[in-house]
C-alpha cells in the first residue's frame, strides 16, 4: 500500500518541474477537453479559458454582470436589440485588432460552425450589425433575458478571427484569444502552459510570467503535490481534507457556495412509475421533506463545508426567496401529513449514483426518513444509467444535481416547465409555466425576481424536486499567494493574484 501511494506521489510530482519565482502552477481535478470555446464542454476547460480568453462581459462574486471586452450595453424598449460598446485598444494574441467586426465574426462562428456547442446559447440572436468601429447591435428574434449570462461564459469568449478562419475546426491546436495569458503548449493528461501577454489591455493586474495547469485527478495526490511545493494552488479540495488544510500554517483555504444544487427528483407524471401516492400526493412529498435535517446532513457527510438548501438557488444568491426558508425538521408534522394521506408507513425507492459521496448522502436521508415512517430502498446505479432511467420514467425518485448557471433561468426553467428539456419528473403546472416564461422575457431584475418568487412558492408545496444542499467550491493555496478571490462559478481569476513580496 505504501509503495502504491509513493508511486502515485512520484507520478504526480513528475507532472511538474521546478518553477521560477513568477511561475504559477495550478492543480486541476481533470484534464480539459478541446481548447476551442465554441467546441468545448468541460468545467476545467473553462478554468483555463479564464486566463486565456477574455469575454464580452464577466461576473462579480455576487453574480452581477460587469464589463470586460464590452464596456457598456443597453436594451431596446422591446427587449429585442442589445447594443454593446466595445473596449478600444485591445488586440488578440496574434496582433489582430479586437473590434466590432471581430465580435460579429465570433457570434456568427458560434451560430454556424458545424462543430459548435454554443448554437443553442446564441440561438436567440438573429443577426449582428456593426454600427461603429467599436459598437455592435445584436438583433433577437424574441426577448432573451438570459443572453448576457451566456455572453459571460463560453459564448462570449472572443477568439482571433484571423486564427479562426485559418484553422477552422482545428483552432484548438493553437488557440488565439485576447486574455491576459497566451497559449504556449499542451501535453494531453500532463499540462497546459500559458505565458503572460504583454499587450493585454489590463496587463498590470496580472503578475505571473507563466501559468501551468496540471491535471491530477486523485485528490490525495493533488494535495500532496501542493504540500510538497510542486503546486501553488489546487481546485476542488475534498471536503474531508478541509480541516487539515485549515490547520496547516503553510497553506490557505478558500471556499464559496456554488450556483448549483443537489436534490431528489420525484417522478410525478412520467409514465406508470409515477402512478403511486408519492408521485400523486404532494402531502407525502412534504412529509418526506420534513423528515430531513439538512444541517445535520451537511455536517455528517461534508463536515459542514457545503450549504444546506431548499431551492434551485443557494441562500447567498440574489434570486433566493427569503420568504420560503429551509423548513426545520419536524417528525411529528411529517407523521401527521402521512396520516392525512392514509399512510403510517410508506415504501419508497430512490435511485442514486454508485459513488461513495452520493451513497452516503442517501444513507443519511434514508435513516432520517425512517423515523417518520418512510421505508427508503436505495437503488445504486452508474450515473449515465441513472439519467437514462430518469428520462425514460423508470424511477420513483432519484438523487441527482445540477452544476448551476449564472442566470437563474438555467437552474429552474428546463426542470419545471411542462415541456422543459430536462424535466424528468414531467411536472406540469400552467401557472408555473406562465411565471417562468415571463421571467425569461424581462430585463428588469425586480420583475424577474417577483416572478421567480411566485413560482417558487407553488413549487415549495408541489415539490417535484426536493432540494438538499448546494456544494461548495473549495480551493487550497500555498501561503505565499495573495489576492485570490473565490467565485461561485468555480473559476480561477488571476487578476491581482501574486506571490507575497
Amino acid at each position: 500500500m505504501h509503495k502504491i501511494l509513493l508511486a502515485a506521489l512520484l507520478a504526480g510530482s513528475a507532472l511538474v518541474s521546478p518553477a521560477l519565482a513568477a511561475d504559477l502552477r495550478i492543480g486541476l481535478q481533470d484534464d480539459a477537453d478541446v481548447l476551442d470555446p465554441d467546441q468545448s464542454r468541460t468545467f476545467v476547460g473553462r478554468i483555463v479559458y479564464t486566463s486565456l480568453c477574455d469575454k464580452l462581459v464577466d461576473i462579480t462574486p455576487e453574480l452581477k454582470i460587469i464589463p470586460q471586452l464590452a464596456t457598456a450595453w443597453s436594451w431596446s424598449d422591446d427587449g429585442k436589440t442589445l447594443t454593446m460598446d466595445l473596449r478600444e485598444g485591445v488586440v488578440f494574441h496574434d496582433g489582430t485588432p479586437f473590434d466590432a467586426e471581430a465580435v460579429k465574426a465570433n457570434i456568427e462562428r458560434s451560430k454556424n460552425l458545424p462543430e459548435s456547442r454554443r448554437k443553442s446559447e446564441v440561438k436567440s440572436i438573429d443577426s449582428v450589425a456593426v454600427t461603429g468601429a467599436y459598437q455592435v447591435k445584436m438583433m433577437l428574434a424574441n426577448p432573451d433575458a438570459t443572453l448576457l449570462a451566456q455572453l459571460a461564459d463560453r459564448a462570449g469568449m472572443m477568439i482571433s478571427p484571423t486564427a479562426a478562419e485559418a484553422a477552422g475546426a482545428d483552432f484548438a491546436a493553437n488557440p488565439v484569444c485576447s486574455g491576459p495569458y497566451k497559449f504556449v503548449e499542451r501535453v494531453q493528461q500532463d499540462r497546459i502552459v500559458l505565458e503572460k501577454f504583454a499587450d493585454h489591455w489590463n496587463a498590470d493586474a496580472f503578475h505571473f510570467d507563466k501559468v501551468s495547469f496540471l491535471p491530477i485527478p486523485d485528490t490525495t495526490v493533488r494535495l500532496a503535490n501542493l504540500r510538497a511545493g510542486d503546486l501553488d494552488m489546487l481546485e476542488r479540495l475534498a471536503a474531508t481534507d478541509a480541516a487539515a488544510v485549515k490547520a496547516d500554517a503553510g497553506l490557505q483555504y478558500a471556499e464559496t457556495v456554488s450556483i448549483g444544487y443537489q436534490g431528489i427528483t420525484v417522478n410525478v407524471n412520467n409514465g406508470d412509475r409515477a402512478k403511486n401516492p408519492f408521485g400523486e400526493d404532494a402531502r407525502l412529498r412534504q412529509a418526506f421533506e420534513l423528515s430531513i435535517d439538512r444541517d445535520a446532513l451537511n455536517q455528517v457527510v461534508f463536515e459542514g463545508a457545503f450549504a444546506p438548501g431548499n431551492q434551485p438557488f443557494p441562500p447567498n444568491s440574489p434570486w433566493y426567496d427569503k420568504d420560503v426558508p429551509i423548513p426545520a425538521r419536524d417528525i411529528e408534522k411529517a407523521k401527521a401529513l402521512m396520516k392525512e394521506t392514509g399512510h403510517e408507513t410508506f415504501d419508497l425507492e430512490v435511485q442514486v449514483a454508485n459513488n461513495p459521496v452520493q451513497t452516503q448522502v442517501l444513507q443519511v436521508v434514508q435513516a432520517m426518513a425512517a423515523e417518520a415512517g418512510f421505508n427508503v430502498k436505495l437503488k445504486s446505479t452508474e450515473f449515465a444509467s441513472l439519467l437514462a432511467e430518469q428520462s425514460a420514467g423508470n424511477y420513483q425518485a432519484s438523487q441527482v444535481g445540477w452544476s448551476g448557471r449564472v442566470d437563474p433561468d438555467g437552474n429552474i426553467h428546463q426542470f419545471m416547465t411542462c415541456k422543459g428539456g430536462i424535466n424528468d419528473s414531467k411536472y406540469c403546472n400552467p401557472e408555473v409555466d406562465k411565471l417562468l416564461d415571463a421571467a425569461r422575457t424581462s430585463n428588469n431584475e425586480e420583475e424577474r425576481k417577483a416572478e421567480y418568487d411566485a413560482a417558487r412558492k407553488i413549487l415549495a408545496k408541489d415539490l417535484p424536486i426536493i432540494y438538499l444542499y448546494h456544494p461548495s467550491w473549495i480551493w487550497a493555496l500555498d501561503d505565499k499567494l495573495e489576492g485570490f478571490v473565490p467565485y461561485p462559478d468555480g473559476m480561477i481569476r488571476l487578476e491581482n493574484v501574486k506571490f507575497r513580496s
